[in-house]
């Protein structure tokens, strides 16, 4: 099974945006998809991320809401 198949989707980084969550634990990015470069949303991510990381997306509709 492939990521076609599977609907998971790359995304490079493009933005890093700020840190968002009740202590600073996720960040959120600026992705920008692999088979679509056309195509970029805003996602939280946990854990270390920097500009130009390729992100593995089980999901690839939601969009997070923007920081305040």
């Amino acid at each position: 099974m492939d990521a076609k198949q599977s609907g998971i989707k790359l995304a490079k980084v493009t933005k890093v945006l700020g840190r968002t969550g009740s202590r600073g634990g996720v960040t959120q990015v600026r992705v920008e998809f692999l088979d679509d470069e056309s195509r970029s949303i805003i996602r939280n991510v946990k854990g270390p991320v920097k500009e130009g990381d390729i992100l593995t997306l089980l999901e690839s509709e939601r969009e997070a809401r923007r920081l305040r």
